[in-house]
């Protein structure tokens, strides 16, 4: 009888990713006066976010390096979280509704004009903190 083996992935990224039941985003295609690209999308489900980024789902493609700016609904919360960032990866997605999946790199925190709000870097560290302790025995292992 073989022995079975567990083996847990290895996490590349610096910050955790945590799932937040519920989310959604909207957000906006940022673009320059002279682009007429201004595509905009309504209650996209989040499927995770962490300090650096989000992954959410959405009806339309978007092209990789593309600036959003994000408004992140989360359920209990009455403001959204508002965040600009950049698209560095989309894929396919066999949902009924959403056919891609898209991850966001957020743009670096501060008080210039295209960071984002140092504030929400805590209310993102607030939310990590609260999540986490609720699926942190939802951890991604293979048996082998």
């Amino acid at each position: 009888m073989e022995e079975e083996k567990k083996v847990a992935i290895q996490e590349r990224r610096a910050c955790i990713r945590f799932k937040i039941p519920g989310a959604t985003i909207n957000y906006k295609i940022l673009s320059s006066p002279f682009s007429k690209n201004k595509g905009e999308e309504f209650f996209c489900p989040l499927y995770d976010i962490s300090r650096g980024g989000v992954r959410f789902f959405s009806k339309q493609e978007i092209p990789l390096e593309t600036p959003l700016e994000l408004e992140i609904q989360i359920p209990g919360e009455p403001v959204p979280l508002k965040m600009k960032g950049k698209v560095r990866w989309t894929a396919p997605y066999q949902g009924k509704n959403y056919f891609f999946q898209i991850g966001v790199q957020f743009f670096p925190y501060g008080e210039e004009k295209q960071q984002n709000y140092p504030g929400n870097l805590v209310k993102i560290i607030a939310l990590e903190q609260k999540f986490l302790e609720k699926s942190a025995s939802e951890e991604d292992e293979f048996v082998i």
